[in-house]
């Protein structure tokens, strides 16, 4: 047994949320054994790939308790596996919304400017680098390469207290790197979104903290609380006291007296609804607005008949859509131009216009993943996070941590290594190899 929602109430009337996902250009993998066996993605899938993710690496300069990749020594992709991948996920989605580039800790590949590169040279939306800070502190090379590329940044923050870093990261004194790489990003105008795992009985009571310190800092446009869920490192647990997201929505509104509210955030829709749930607020000063209570959302995300709302525009409601979506990073040109037309639709201050928006609003996410104690099918078939790998294989987030597709690509990939090396010592191209797996003892639907 596990807990799944430590809301009920929640749970179940948010399944008007459940919104019809919208299908791929094309699919990796036929139908065969059944979901989630066949990911590829399978036509069985229900939703095209808001956010892909590649991981460049497997090696870390750290070694966190928890790390669902279980980073350390193994393989380290070639331009060419990267950009099949990148024009594999331009063939099924078209125009791609959101790549992120993860590991390991992927700023340590040495060609990691050349990825973010080929994916702007894709015309991908947004392009997002997923790291704990350490070299971006250390390092004013690359922070000078950085700027150039302008990627956002997706950065490990789990809180302010040495004994957080301790048990999660397994390094008590990281807390000042952290604040220096931050100061860093903000001097060269970079976006960054903190993401903080939140694990019972260890960091939420910093929760409040944690989304104060956002709203104040410069760089910081956005927030994903994530709850520690047990797949490759993890934490030992009861799997009935785990933290999930009606969880720390309580906290956010106990801590921050009152700044947000549980009524403040929204489900995501292009995904199971009870896997995220979000807001946006704008910040003027001291005084914090999230914008579920300027505009009733539920009115203009009505998915379910799929109509147009009475009153406002087809592009307004196109607007409010696509801000509660998965593919919608903070400060992007996307969340602007969004939040901007439902700003003419709420008649909200005109000194928020879209060139200083950004200044003013933040966006606090909260992004659940399942682990083997509460996989659900219903939810990976309509999983919008997928992980890209070589031979055109589109892997849901939780289906490729917890049904056996980590463990064959690892071996794969790592297997490619000895190859890789020996293409770049003689500077010749890398034919990149597919990823291939295979579930044994299984049976066709």
């Amino acid at each position: 047994m596990a807990l799944i929602y430590a809301d009920a109430k929640a749970y179940i009337s948010y399944s008007q949320h459940n919104k019809p996902g919208t299908i791929p250009l094309a699919y990796g993998a036929a139908i065969g054994c059944g979901c989630p066996h066949d990911c590829g993605l399978c036509p069985e899938h229900e939703q095209h790939a808001c956010l892909g993710i590649i991981e460049i690496n497997s090696a870390c300069d750290m070694e966190c308790p928890l790390c669902f990749a279980e980073a350390g020594p193994g393989f380290s992709l070639t331009l060419e596996e990267v950009e099949q991948i990148l024009d594999d996920y331009v063939r099924t989605e078209g125009h791609p919304e959101v790549v992120q580039f993860s590991g390991g800790e992927p700023t340590l590949h040495p060609q990691i400017i050349d990825f973010i590169r080929a994916a702007q040279a894709r015309d991908i939306r947004f392009v997002m680098v997923n790291t704990n800070g350490k070299r971006i502190a250390r390092d004013d090379r690359f922070l000078e390469q950085l700027n150039l590329v302008r990627p956002a940044l997706y950065f490990q923050f789990d809180g302010f207290d040495s004994e957080t870093y301790r048990i999660i990261r397994g390094e008590p004194d990281l807390l000042a790197e952290k604040l220096r790489a931050l100061d860093r990003l903000a001097e060269i105008g970079l976006n960054v979104t903190i993401v903080p795992a939140i694990e019972r009985g260890v960091n939420e009571h910093e929760i409040g903290r944690i989304v104060e310190f956002a709203i104040g800092h410069p760089a910081i446009r956005g927030i994903t609380f994530q709850p520690a869920f047990r797949t490759g490192r993890h934490l030992p647990g009861d799997p009935m006291r785990r933290i999930t997201i009606p969880d720390i929505v309580r906290q956010i509104e106990a801590q921050t007296n009152g700044k947000f509210v549980a009524s403040d955030f929204v489900p995501v829709p292009c995904c199971f609804p009870t896997c995220n749930s979000v807001t946006y607020a704008f910040v003027e000063g001291d005084r914090v607005t999230p914008l579920p209570r300027i505009l009733n959302v539920n009115d203009y995300l009505d998915y379910i008949t799929n109509r147009i709302v009475p009153d406002f525009s087809h592009e307004i409601r196109m607007a409010l859509e696509g801000l509660w979506s998965s593919s919608t990073v903070a400060g992007s040109d996307k969340s602007l131009q969004q939040i901007a037309i439902s700003c003419q639709a709420c008649e909200l201050p005109d000194k928020l216009a879209i060139t200083n928006i950004a200044r003013n609003m933040i966006m606090i996410m909260l992004q659940d993943f399942m682990d083997p104690w509460t996989f659900n099918q219903k939810n990976v078939m309509k999983c919008c996070k997928e992980f890209l790998l070589p031979g055109r294989k589109q892997i849901p987030f939780c289906a490729y941590n917890t049904v056996g597709y980590r463990e064959q690509a690892r071996a794969q990939l790592v297997a490619m290594e000895p190859e890789r090396r020996r293409a770049r010592r003689e500077g010749r191209v890398y034919r990149p190899k597919p990823v291939v797996f295979e579930f044994r003892n299984r049976r066709p639907k």
